[in-house]
C-alpha cells in the first residue's frame, strides 16, 4: 500500500511509532495531487508551501508531546466555502475569486488545533448550488471511477479527493445532500450531522437554516475521529447546540442485534434504478442476518419534500446573496455609470447561471403577494415533514434507503434540465428540512461499476446509532475497500 491508501487511524499509528514522518506524508500527498489533479480537478487552490511549513511545525509539536490527537499530521482538504485565513475562499464563484478571509472558520481552527495539515481548498458547485460540481466558475471536477461522469455535488471536489487519494479526509457542506450525494457517487463515507452539532461560523451561507458542515472519509472509523474533532458548541454561532457531545469512537461497535431498521416504501419505488434497489435490499439482508429486524414503514409526505426544500432554500439564498453588491468585498464591475449600474453589473457578471436562477426564484417566493402562497406554506410543510419523520422513528431506531435514485451520470447530461437535477435530491433533502443526521456509506456497484451509496438516517443528535449501524455494515462487507483504478 502507498501512503495515500491508508486511513486516518492507520496513518496516526505509523506517525506515532515514527515509522513515517509528517513531512514525508505531506510531501507524498502533494505529489499525488500533482499527478492526478490536472485530470480530476478536485482542488481550486493548493497551498504547497504552507502545507510543508505546517507539517514541520506539527512534527515538532508532536515530538515535544504537545499534540496527541489522532488527526495530528493528517493531510486534509477543505471545501472552498469554508473560510481559511490568508487562503482564497471562492465558493467556486467569480464573485469571490479574489476573496481571502482574514479569519478561520471554527471547524478549521479546531482541525488546526488537532494538528491536521491543510493541502488546499476543494472545488464545488458555485455557492454550493448544484448536484454535480459542474457549475464551478473555475473547472469541472470529474469522478475518479469514470472521468466522463460527475462526482456529485456540491461537495464534489471533497468526495473525489478522498477517493482518489488526494486528501486523507476532507470537509464538505450539506444543504440538501451536498455531502451524502457525492459520497455516494464517488464511493466514500459522508456524514451530514444534526443541525447545530457543528458550528457554521466561517461557512459562507447558502441557506442558513439548512446548511451544515460534515466530514468525508474512507471509513466509518475515520468519520468518527473527524467528528470528535469538529463537534461542539461555538459562542460565535447562535444556532450551535450547547449539548456535550459524546466520544463517537465509542459507537464503533460491530453489533446490530435487536435493532429495528426502518425501510420506507417510498424509498424503493420505481423512481429508483434497479441496481440501487437491489443494493439497498441486499443491505437489509446483511442487517437481518446479523440479528436486526427490518420493518417496512411509510413516509407519505415524500412527494412534498423537494418543492418544500427548494422554496425555503432559495428564499434564504436570495436573502444571503443580497450582500454581494461589489461594495464591501468580492468582484467589482469596472467603469460603472452610477451606483445602480455598478451593483447591477457586478451581480450580473459575478454570478453564474444556476446561482442567478436560484436568486430569482427565491426573490419571487418572498415578494409581496407570493410570500403567503409559497414561502409561508413551505414553512408549514416543513413542520409537517419534520413531524412525519419523528413519527417514523417511533417505529424504528434508524431509517435506511438510497442516497440518490441514480448513480453518477455523464458530465453535461442533466446540466440543462434543472428540474431533473433537483429531483436527484428527493432522498437527501428531508434530512436537512428536519435537521436530522444522516450518513452515506458504500454498499455496492452498479452495472457500470459505479458506486452505490446506502443512506442511514438517525434521530436528532443520535449520530452514535448511525455510526454503530454503519460500522457494523462496514465490518461485515467489503464495499468500503473498493477503489477506482487510476493507473498511477
Amino acid at each position: 500500500m502507498q501512503l495515500h491508501e491508508y486511513t486516518i487511524s492507520e496513518l496516526s499509528s505509523l506517525i506515532s511509532k515514527k515509522e513515517i514522518s509528517i513531512l514525508e506524508l505531506t510531501q507524498h500527498m502533494l505529489g499525488r495531487i500533482e499527478k492526478l489533479d490536472s485530470e480530476l480537478g478536485c482542488y481550486i487552490s493548493i497551498v504547497e508551501d504552507q502545507a510543508m511549513e505546517q507539517a514541520a511545525k506539527v512534527q515538532k509539536m508532536l515530538d515535544k508531546g504537545i499534540l496527541t490527537s489522532p488527526l495530528t499530521g493528517i493531510p486534509m482538504g477543505i471545501k472552498d466555502n469554508i473560510c481559511t485565513e490568508g487562503i482564497l475562499t471562492s465558493c467556486g464563484s467569480k464573485m469571490l475569486s479574489n476573496f481571502v478571509p482574514p479569519y478561520n472558520a471554527h471547524v478549521v481552527k479546531k482541525l488546526y488545533n488537532s494538528g491536521s495539515v491543510l493541502l488546499g481548498k476543494l472545488n464545488m458547485d458555485e455557492y454550493a448550488m448544484g448536484s454535480s460540481t459542474e457549475s464551478s466558475y473555475f473547472k469541472k471536477t470529474r469522478n475518479p471511477w469514470d472521468t466522463e461522469r460527475v462526482p456529485g455535488g456540491s461537495s464534489g471536489g471533497s468526495a473525489a479527493a478522498v477517493v482518489a487519494g488526494e486528501a486523507i479526509y476532507s470537509l464538505g457542506s450539506d444543504t440538501g445532500g451536498s455531502i451524502r450525494q457525492p459520497a455516494s457517487f464517488c464511493g466514500c463515507v459522508g456524514l451530514k450531522p444534526t443541525y447545530g452539532l457543528i458550528s457554521r461560523f466561517g461557512l459562507v451561507s447558502y441557506a442558513s437554516s439548512l446548511d451544515q458542515i460534515g466530514p468525508l472519509t474512507k471509513t466509518v472509523t475515520d468519520c468518527a475521529l473527524v467528528l470528535n474533532a469538529i463537534a461542539g458548541h461555538d459562542p460565535m454561532d447562535l444556532t450551535s447546540s450547547r449539548r456535550i457531545h459524546p466520544d463517537y469512537t465509542k459507537a464503533l461497535i460491530n453489533d446490530v442485534k435487536g435493532m429495528k431498521i426502518g425501510l420506507p416504501r417510498e424509498f424503493i419505488d420505481d423512481s429508483v434504478e434497479k441496481n440501487i434497489r437491489d443494493a439497498i435490499l441486499n443491505a437489509v439482508k446483511v442487517f437481518t442476518d446479523l440479528g436486526a429486524e427490518c420493518v417496512e414503514i411509510s413516509i407519505p409526505v415524500m412527494e412534498y419534500v423537494v418543492p418544500t426544500y427548494y422554496i425555503i432554500a432559495l428564499a434564504e439564498a436570495s436573502s444571503n446573496l443580497a450582500r454581494y453588491d461589489g461594495v464591501k468585498f468580492g468582484y467589482r464591475a469596472s467603469n460603472p455609470k452610477d451606483i445602480l449600474d455598478f451593483c447591477k453589473r457586478t451581480r450580473s457578471e459575478g454570478f453564474g447561471t444556476e446561482v442567478k436562477r436560484r436568486i430569482l426564484l427565491g426573490t419571487y417566493v418572498l415578494s409581496s403577494g407570493y410570500y403567503d402562497a409559497y414561502y409561508k406554506k413551505a414553512l408549514k410543510a416543513r413542520a409537517i415533514i419534520t413531524r412525519e419523520f419523528n413519527k417514523a422513528f417511533e417505529q424504528c431506531d434508524i431509517i435506511i434507503g438510497p442516497v440518490s435514485p441514480t448513480t453518477a451520470y455523464k458530465i453535461g447530461e442533466k446540466i440543462n434540465d434543472p428540474i431533473q437535477m433537483y429531483m436527484e435530491d428527493i432522498f437527501t433533502v428531508p434530512v436537512n428540512i428536519a435537521g436530522l443526521p444522516a450518513m452515506s456509506i458504500p454498499c455496492g456497484l452498479d452495472n457500470n461499476s459505479l458506486p452505490i451509496g446506502l443512506q442511514l438516517l438517525g434521530k436528532r443528535f443520535d449520530e452514535q446509532t448511525i455510526i454503530k449501524t454503519a460500522y457494523t455494515f462496514e465490518q461485515n462487507t467489503e464495499f468500503h475497500n473498493l477503489r477506482p483504478n487510476l493507473n498511477v
